[in-house]
């Protein structure tokens, strides 16, 4: 097993947080879906416990998606792509979620973790690239199912180690909100899931055997820092890269990235 300061393992996950920092300024995903499965593989090729890496590259990619929603909500901010009064009717419904979902996670074998999440970025990627056009009439629910939407956002968020927007900018999308706003909002999301399911995993993990060097519960510190750091840098890259980009073609870029997420983990 390598030592944790290993240069190639530094390489790895700043590679990993360079691309996912780039994609959550982006597309708003918070980097979980690519970092996840990258993440996973790292670790695997380390010869750390199978029955934890899945839900290590999870929590480690939670926590990560807090330090990455702030540098990227802030460069949407800029440009008044957050709709603050839909964040503020959501989080708390996203809290609640997230750390439920930590503990569910932590239930499940790890094959059944990889399966829902391979099965459930396949769905999304589907609802994003048909692009059906909503009512014209259709708008955002009262705040008891908003907060309801938010409690599911996190739950499933929290199981697969994302930033929600695989859920959130489809469901605003529904209800009428501009793309660029629905990444924007859903950029500023991410920081109240991260922070609730890395805590949930800390909790959860708190107790278990062998676990690999630099570890608390879950979480994998080494991968926090050096992925957090990279990310940080790139997101706004990719937040001004967004705005400059037209509606449709950021829709299908959104849903390839999701297709080709869902057939790793159900394939691997």
């Amino acid at each position: 097993m390598m030592s944790v300061l290993d240069p190639q393992l530094v390489f790895e996950l700043a590679l990993i947080g360079t691309c996912t920092g780039f994609l959550a300024g982006l597309l708003g995903i918070g980097g979980g879906m690519i970092m996840v499965p990258f993440l996973t593989l790292i670790l695997a090729h380390r010869n750390y416990p199978a029955q934890y890496t899945v839900k290590m590259a999870v929590a480690t990619s939670l926590a990560t998606i807090a330090f990455t929603s702030l540098s990227s909500v802030r460069a949407h901010h800029q440009r008044d792509a957050v709709l603050w009064p839909v964040v503020k009717v959501l989080a708390p419904g996203i809290l609640v979620g997230s750390l439920l979902g930590a503990q569910v996670a932590h239930a499940l074998p790890a094959k059944w973790l990889g399966m829902f999440f391979g099965i459930f970025v396949a769905f999304s990627a589907t609802q994003m690239l048909l692009g059906r056009k909503p009512k014209p009439s259709r708008s955002l629910p009262g705040p008891l199912a908003t907060f309801s939407v938010g409690g599911v956002i996190g739950g499933l968020s929290a199981l697969v180690g994302a930033g929600g927007a695989f859920v959130s900018v489809p469901f605003m999308t529904w209800c009428n909100v501009r793309i660029h706003d629905a990444v924007g909002t859903s950029a500023a999301l991410g920081f109240p899931i991260a922070l609730a399911g890395t805590i949930g995993y800390i909790w959860a993990g708190r107790a278990l055997p062998q676990m690999p060097p630099g570890s608390i519960g879950y979480l994998y510190l080494p991968g926090l820092v050096v992925i957090s750091l990279a990310s940080m840098l790139m997101a706004p890259v990719g937040a001004r890269t967004a705005h400059r980009l037209p509606l449709a073609p950021m829709r299908k870029l959104f849903a390839l990235l999701l297709y080709g997420l869902a057939a790793y983990f159900l394939l691997r």
